[in-house]
């Protein structure tokens, strides 16, 4: 019977956590109770000594404790949400439209380089496509755009803050992979900006053939206050520099990611006073704001040690990686077959549990692939593994019926727009992200160019 439990009980947990996530509870909250329950079935059937518990807390402590990467986070939370809740986001929208305006899909092609800008805000998924959604969607909707054309350009825009620098999922993807931040950071730009130049081709183009789906720009609207000049660099160009300054000077190896990142939360609130609206209330906002999502963020990293800590007593990791090993799969089937499952975990879960829960547990069997030879070495194929891990999840926050991206969009969308029309837009952006994920996995110089060049 022993040898039964050995078995079953880890074997179990993997199903137990699905199926308790779709009762609506936190996932934290589900994360935690799971490793707990299992923790008193193994104490009760004797896999697992009273005196082990007392790991636990060594554990949440030693996974946060030195850590150079999470400190981070809530300062480059805090940089998005100034950005955001100041107004400067729907300022750089509004001066990109303006300049913009001959373009064909002006609004569209501006919602897409505003996703690459507000990268900092895309802390979870939900944020990153709420924001666009509230800044952009009533605008496109308001100018005569077809909802699906509007609502599928806001939500492909909000997935490309995931995967671009400095997005906090790269931090923690870095961290799992202990691959080299600044390497992660390069290889994931040119896959992320040719997806980006992808999708503004095809609503430029699109735009062009159906003028009816994104109507041009009303010949009265009003022009940029004061000199042309002046406002862009006031709107956008401030945005863009301190952007820059936090993206380079951690690949240029001048500042760790927490004091990169503490100079953007610091440029954040400079921002706000640059435009006029550094004020008490909007800063007390951001900082509840932040709070809110670091204490999300942490609550989930130390409920994935309490989950993880009794599946890996019970040699659940090594039981995985022994049923994928087990299926004679060669070293391309193993990685595809990964891939499928964070793809299909990406339509339940947000980035931050399958990063914090999944990755530990195929880490061991994705550092055993040899694709050291195809990629060029060791550590770029684990950075390359990365970027595809990225541009995978990304994948499914857009796929249908379940992408979370379009349920965010869909709550930010007026009434009017049905989640068909939702599910209609985001097709063609889907069809563009599977052609970017095959051309990495057949090009992997388009994720490893950059590190090999910059960083030798």
């Amino acid at each position: 019977m022993t040898e039964f439990f050995e078995v079953a009980l880890p074997l179990a947990m993997l199903p137990t956590l699905a199926v308790l996530l779709f009762t609506g509870y936190p996932v934290a909250l589900v994360l935690a109770a799971t490793g707990l329950l299992f923790s008193g079935l193994a104490l009760a059937t004797g896999l697992m000594p009273l005196a082990a518990l007392y790991n636990v807390p060594l554990r949440v402590w030693g996974s946060t404790s030195g850590n150079l990467i999470y400190p981070a986070v809530p300062m480059l939370l805090f940089m998005g949400l100034a950005l955001e809740r100041s107004g400067v986001a729907r300022d750089m929208l509004l001066c990109m439209r303006l300049l913009l305006r001959r373009v064909p899909g002006n609004l569209a092609v501006g919602v897409t380089i505003l996703g690459i800008l507000l990268a900092p805000a895309a802390g979870l998924i939900g944020a990153s496509v709420a924001t666009l959604g509230v800044v952009a969607l009533p605008t496109m909707l308001s100018q005569g755009y077809r909802p699906s054309f509007a609502t599928g350009s806001v939500a492909a825009a909000g997935t490309l803050g995931i995967i671009l620098p400095p997005a906090i999922m790269l931090f923690f993807l870095a961290q799992q992979l202990g691959v080299s931040m600044g390497a992660l950071f390069l290889s994931t730009m040119l896959p992320g900006l040719l997806l980006a130049v992808l999708f503004i081709l095809y609503y430029v183009l699109r735009a062009t053939w159906q003028p009816e789906v994104a109507p041009a720009m009303d010949a009265g609207a009003p022009e940029a206050p004061g000199h042309l000049l002046r406002y862009t660099l006031r709107a956008l160009g401030l945005p863009l520099a301190l952007i820059a300054a936090v993206l380079g000077s951690i690949i240029a190896g001048w500042a760790t990611p927490t004091q990169s990142a503490t100079v953007g939360a610091a440029g954040g609130l400079v921002l706000m006073a640059v435009q006029g609206r550094l004020t008490w209330a909007r800063v007390h906002e951001v900082v509840a704001g932040t709070t809110r999502t670091t204490a999300m963020v942490f609550f989930i990293i130390i409920a994935a040690v309490v989950f993880s800590y009794p599946f890996r007593y019970l040699s659940g990791d090594e039981m995985i990686a022994g049923l994928i090993l087990a299926t004679g799969l060669n070293d391309w089937g193993i990685l595809l077959l990964i891939l499928g499952i964070m793809f299909v975990l990406g339509f339940f879960i947000d980035w931050i549990e399958i990063v914090v829960i999944t990755l530990p547990i195929f880490f061991p069997v994705l550092s055993g692939l040899d694709f050291a030879g195809y990629v060029g070495s060791e550590e770029l194929a684990l950075v390359w593994m990365a970027v595809l891990i990225a541009l995978v999840l990304q994948t499914s926050f857009l796929t249908p019926p379940f992408g979370f991206s379009l349920f965010f969009v869909k709550g930010a969308a007026p009434p009017s727009v049905r989640l068909a029309e939702v599910y209609r837009g985001a097709l063609a952006p889907l069809a563009l992200q599977g052609l970017m994920v095959a051309m990495v996995l057949a090009m992997p110089w388009l994720a490893v160019m950059l590190p090999r060049a910059v960083l030798d």
